[in-house]
């Protein structure tokens, strides 16, 4: 039967002829450039003034000439920088191209498509202009160029561009802003091909409740045409067909339905459809074009919120410039689906495209992984003229109009907003997504929504309170270690707690760090004005994203230890919008972590399971229930980990089993054995040679070792010895002196412990011995109540100690020196991999760590992630491997943070915030960091919501730290 089939149509074929069954003609493409930054076409090219300029040489085609090593470089904001006297380099550069077109193209019609040329750019083909200069750099343009070439011969296609525009107010508007400022042709150039009678485009609205309607824009119609269209969903299975019949001469027809029950988008179910649109004249396809969409409605409902497919949603959103730091603005789609999925991964929904339209590719990405998207007309601060910007608003909205992730127009950005502009983009949208006005001056909301930027937590509530919307557009400025997601879970339990919130957008994802090509490829991120982002250039990440990571986890767990009889039932909030948690799996881990003395950094999965993900509404309350083994608590933590419907994973929570015993169990050892000591007897008998590099004398070598603790003291010093280890405090001061060890170099850890914040006078020393290991105690008057020294036969060294400083301090603990030249590394067991701020301590997983010492700082242009100095959280143990040998402290105690040497979060005349004393801390108490725009600084973190306070402690501290002085085994 099957052949029988088969038969049949090629009898058909034979009988009706060939025409009828063949492909229908589609759009056909030739690119002229390259496709993107990795895949360029060689064109000549000639630049008028700065570097390489002057000859006729070669250029790379799509990029931005300064970085192929022509002209020079700008900053946007180098006006402001420098002054009225400055100037902007103003060079233009003129490409020559060489094609040729395919043979079967004679009788179509055939465009030149340019997605993006900075800035105006002039376009000739074989010496005759296609058509007027395009003004405008970050939108899509072309020329019908059919009249103009040469069938069957080579074609020369000639561009000028030039940097600066004679229209001034798109300089002001795309040139004069606080960005990277550049040349060229940046985006790909392509030619289209296209029969004589088309459907140049479609504008579809598709709607929640399956409402379909879709503006078509036949060129050449003719009166015994029909158009059908063929909706399919994203397996491909045809969901309904529409038909209309042509008039002769119809530029716009309107193509409607309804589809029962269609799966809808959102940033959480990113349902795509296609439309297959084709062009018929009789039983004949004459072309044929396919667009995918999706079903979705938005609203604004006045003094409430922002609806999508009628339920409120709030904006988790970042915004994002295009760039990558060898190529500028010219990027590719794997730079662009990289970034939705860092975007997604910091468990935001939202992006905003500033301050210019994105590629084409960006917004495929977020279609189908899912964000909304706010896409923006360039206007930085000044706004087109009208003239101009309406062409560039029809430009923009007929290339994005089909994006269902596009949910608002966004018209300029802080007063570079033409009011007049506003009606034009409904013009193009037949789905008329609101447009709205992204501000940073109060009194300029538009339809309902105050976009308003950088409020503090109060204003920001004061306008909550009031009657509009509220979704600020940029907040929390992420320059240096600033901003970002420091502050960020007051803000968002404030926005989301908020009636009229609707979110907001930070700023921004990425530090505008550029490769210079005129100083030998250093990345410069002028200085104060680029290194703003959550992550790095090349997508470092810093301490922000992680924290973010669980400050906007739609499943929201606040547990903060497990508590006492821990029974497997956790609280847990479902803050999706559309997602029942029902849908989300749940997996738990119990694990060990390795130790100081083991290589490596690392833990092991002792047991694991799977978790009955429970039915939670969105935004609705419940529990998840943990079935986990009887004795779980021999372990040293629990992880819990969240995957969503696309299997990524949300975020991993982390708890400790029985807080720091376990460590302390392992590590402490207060009595040598026998065969610890033998050991210790042997490597003493050796002696110590000298070294010719470190100063180490020859010493002859015993066997001598005290199986108790040695005590001996010298006027104000009093030496405790054991298993090799000599400790010396000073009793005048109640510090530590000197340390001493038979195995290997001194360690210059001393002038400790000290208070950080508080006074503290000693008034009485006394020591005695106890079975095992000998006390020091030192009493005293003022915040430090009293500090109780220990030392163990094994060589090991407790520190018990008990203070309380009274009012707002920004730290509160004690401190030692330490120089910071001597360190190697560190390796610690506590939350990580990000140091922390007060304001700032969400994003950490218990695990072990282990960082070499590097010394990058906020704002210095080195972005070799993640720094070693910084507070560092919830640390159970710490071992310092530096050039004098190896230490470790242990916690017996949760909650200590540790402070690593000097730093800062934010840069300028005075570095904030200040530093405790000494150069390593254990802290009870660490403070907030504010945040940075430009050379404005904002160290009031108070007004970043409640984490932004100082510490106050409400009940004296005590604490117990052990030490051990030598390399442990």
């Amino acid at each position: 039967m099957k052949y029988i089939k088969n038969s049949t149509a090629i009898l058909l074929v034979l009988l009706f002829g060939l025409t009828t069954w063949a492909t229908p003609e589609k759009k056909e493409v030739k690119y002229l450039s390259g496709t993107d930054n990795e895949n360029t076409v060689t064109w000549d090219f000639f630049c008028t003034s700065g570097r390489k300029s002057g000859v006729w040489t070669n250029i790379e085609v799509p990029s931005h000439w300064e970085q192929q090593g022509f002209g020079e470089y700008d900053y946007g904001r180098d006006y402001r920088t420098y002054g009225k006297k400055f100037k902007f380099a103003d060079e233009t550069g003129i490409y020559k191209h060489q094609f040729s077109v395919p043979g079967n193209w004679k009788e179509k019609e055939v465009f030149i498509i340019f997605e993006g040329s900075m800035t105006d750019t002039e376009v000739k083909i074989n010496g005759e202009l296609a058509g007027p200069i395009h003004q405008g750099s970050f939108y899509r343009f072309r020329y019908n160029i059919t009249d103009k070439l040469k069938k069957g011969e080579e074609n020369e296609l000639e561009v000028t561009v030039h940097k600066r525009s004679a229209n001034q107010s798109v300089n002001r508007a795309e040139r004069y802003a606080d960005y990277w400022i550049f040349g060229g042709i940046f985006r790909p150039v392509y030619l289209e091909a296209v029969p004589q009678s088309f459907i140049d485009r479609v504008a579809v609205n598709a709607l929640a409740n399956g409402s379909f309607s879709m503006d078509l824009f036949p060129v050449n119609a003719q009166k015994n045409q029909t158009v059908v269209a063929e909706i399919k969903d994203a397996r491909g299975t045809l969901v309904k067909t529409v038909e209309t019949k042509l008039s002769a001469g119809d530029s716009l027809v309107t193509l409607s339905c309804l589809i029962e029950a269609p799966l809808t988008w959102t940033a959480e179910t990113p349902n795509l459809y296609s439309v297959k649109v084709s062009l018929k004249e009789k039983s004949d396809t004459v072309y044929q074009l396919e667009e995918k969409f999706g079903f979705r409605t938005i609203e604004i409902r006045e003094g409430d919120g922002i609806y999508v497919n009628g339920t409120k949603v709030k904006m988790k959103g970042v915004n994002r410039h295009v760039f990558w730091p060898e190529t500028g603005r010219c990027v590719n789609a794997q730079i662009d689906l990289d970034d939705v999925l860092l975007i997604k991964e910091m468990n935001m929904n939202a992006v905003r495209c500033s301050h210019y339209p994105p590629d084409k590719s960006f917004l495929n990405y977020c279609d189908s992984l899912g964000l909304y998207v706010l896409d923006e007309l360039a206007g930085w601060q000044n706004a087109y003229d009208t003239e101009s910007g309406r062409k560039l608003v029809k430009e923009m909205v007929i290339r994005d109009v089909n994006h269902p992730s596009i949910i608002f127009w966004s018209n300029g950005n802080e007063g570079g907003t033409n009011k007049e502009l506003d009606d034009d983009y409904l013009i193009y949208d037949p789905s008329k997504r609101p447009v709205i006005h992204a501000h940073h001056k109060p009194g300029n909301d538009y339809n309902g929504i105050d976009c308003n930027h950088y409020e503090n937590y109060f204003s920001s509530k004061k306008i909550l309170d009031e009657g509009l919307i509220y979704m600020p557009t940029e907040f929390l400025h992420a320059q240096d270690d600033g901003g970002g997601a420091a502050g960020l879970a007051d803000f968002w339990e404030l926005f989301w707690n908020s009636e009229r919130s609707a979110g907001g957008f930070s700023w921004v994802l990425a530090d505008e760090g550029l490769v210079r090509t005129d100083l030998g490829g250093v990345i410069d991120a002028n200085r104060v004005n680029a290194p703003d982002g959550i992550v790095g250039p090349h997508r470092e990440k810093e301490g922000s994203f992680y924290a973010m990571r669980e400050i906007y986890s739609p499943v929201k767990i606040s547990m903060d230890k497990l508590p006492d009889n821990f029974n497997g039932i956790i609280p847990v909030e479902n803050r999706y919008h559309f997602t029942n948690l029902k849908n989300i799996r749940f997996e738990w881990k119990l694990v060990n972590f390795s130790t100081p003395y083991q290589r490596g950094a690392s833990h092991q999965v002792m047991q694991s399971g799977t978790v009955v993900s429970p039915d939670i509404a969105p935004v609705q309350k419940g529990e998840l229930k943990l079935d986990l083994p009887d004795g779980f608590n021999r372990y040293d933590a629990l992880y819990l980990q969240a995957f969503d419907p696309f299997n990524k994973e949300i975020y991993c929570w982390s708890w400790k089993t029985v807080g720091n015993t376990n460590q302390v169990m392992k590590l402490v050892e207060k009595t040598l054995t026998e065969s610890e000591k033998a050991r210790l007897q042997k490597l003493k008998a050796q002696g110590i040679e000298e070294d010719n590099i470190l100063p180490i004398a020859q010493q002859n070598g015993d066997s001598k070792l005290s199986a108790k603790v040695e005590v001996s003291q010298n006027d104000s010093l009093l030496t405790l010895k054991a298993s090799g280890i000599s400790v010396t405090f000073n009793t005048n001061s109640g510090t530590i002196h000197s340390l001493k060890n038979d195995f290997s170099l001194p360690l210059p850890f001393s002038n400790g412990p000290v208070l950080v914040s508080g006074n503290a006078e000693l008034i009485n020393v006394s020591h005695h011995e106890i079975e095992g290991a000998y006390v020091v105690s030192m009493k005293y008057a003022g915040d430090l109540k009293e500090v109780t020294w220990t030392m163990y036969n094994s060589g090991w060294l407790q520190m018990d100690y008990e203070y309380q400083v009274e009012g707002e301090k920004y730290f509160t603990g004690i401190s030692f020196d330490f120089p910071e030249s001597d360190v190697i590394g560190a390796k610690w067991l506590g939350e990580g991999p990000s140091h922390v701020w007060k304001n700032r301590l969400q994003g950490g997983r218990l695990d072990v760590f282990e960082r070499l010492y590097n010394n990058i700082l906020p704002g210095d242009n080195s972005w070799e992630y993640p720094p070693f100095k910084g507070y560092f959280a919830d640390v159970s143990w710490m071992e310092f491997n530096t050039v004098d040998g190896k230490f470790t402290v242990v916690a017996n105690e949760e909650d200590l943070f540790v402070r690593l040497f000097d730093f800062y979060g934010i840069s300028g005349p005075k570095n904030y915030p200040a530093l405790p004393a000494g150069n390593i801390s254990f802290l009870d108490g660490i403070p907030p960091v504010g945040t940075k725009l430009a050379m404005g600084i904002s160290n009031d973190t108070w007004n970043l919501g409640p984490a932004g306070n100082l510490n106050k402690m409400e009940k004296p501290v005590k604490r117990t730290l052990y030490f051990y002085f030598g390399l442990l085994q």
